[in-house]
């Protein structure tokens, strides 16, 4: 099986902590050129000197607010003028929790331009480099919602759902160049969202925070959470020759969470 990425070049989006960054390490660990994506320079520049160097890769790094839509797509085209990325993991902060009918306007405009649109101008901005090379992985850090909908996450669910139907859309397009598209779906990962969504619930119910983790952690087969890595691992494998035949495709890492097949 190859799951070499040496001579690949990988562009991690909110890389410097979580998910993100515990992709890179991976990618970094299968040979890859990583490139970070993130806003803050100093977490960019710590996260860099964590990354395996020892097969000759040569990483660096992208400065950009995610929340400035215009920002991240004028970075991406002058970057990709010069350089070609043969693997993009698309990955952002989600959206604060909250009920949907709570929800005003301005809250879905700003979760759709930081999730869906971000993710369509990275992509088409590197989609040409990715068809002349013959090579290409776009993988969407999304969420399990894409399959059942989770509660108080009501905008969260609707962006989440819109990426998923734009992924998909996208992989039928471009499959025909070597490129492929998926989307993994963590579930409950120990990360810093987790604790603020556990922590919001335990304000506004009232409720200790051990206890609505507990609550949490009993809807869970393996009785966990995951772990950063372990999602980290199936991207990486999606990002290899090896899942050359796996394309459009919603992947849950959740412990066997989800209620759907």
């Amino acid at each position: 099986m190859n799951t070499s990425l040496l001579k690949k070049n990988a562009l991690i989006c909110g890389s410097t902590q979580g998910i993100g960054f515990a992709i890179a390490k991976e990618l970094a660990l299968l040979g890859a050129n990583c490139i970070l994506m993130a806003r803050n320079e100093n977490s960019l520049q710590g996260a860099l000197a964590d990354l395996d160097s020892t097969q000759g890769q040569r990483h660096s790094y992208l400065v950009a607010d995610f929340s400035n839509n215009m920002h991240v797509k004028q970075t991406i085209v002058s970057y990709a003028k010069e350089h070609k990325v043969h693997i993009l993991i698309n990955n952002t902060g989600g959206p604060p929790a909250g009920k949907i009918a709570d929800a005003v306007d301005a809250d879905f405009v700003a979760a759709l331009n930081l999730h869906l649109i971000n993710n369509h101008n990275i992509t088409t901005a590197l989609l040409e480099g990715m068809k002349s090379e013959g090579y290409g992985r776009i993988i969407n850090i999304v969420s399990t919602s894409v399959k059942v909908p989770l509660p108080n996450l009501g905008v969260s669910n609707t962006t989440r759902a819109a990426v998923a139907g734009w992924a998909k859309t996208l992989a039928n397009e471009v499959a025909g160049f070597g490129i492929t598209v998926n989307n993994v779906l963590p579930g409950a990962t120990a990360t810093v969202r987790l604790s603020s969504i556990i922590e919001n619930k335990a304000k506004k119910t009232h409720t200790e925070f051990n206890i609505i983790e507990e609550e949490m952690l009993h809807e869970i087969p393996m009785r966990r959470f995951g772990q950063a890595e372990e999602i980290a691992a199936v991207a990486a494998f999606l990002a290899t020759p090896a899942a050359s035949y796996v394309t459009g495709q919603s992947i849950c890492v959740d412990g066997g969470r989800t209620g759907s097949i």
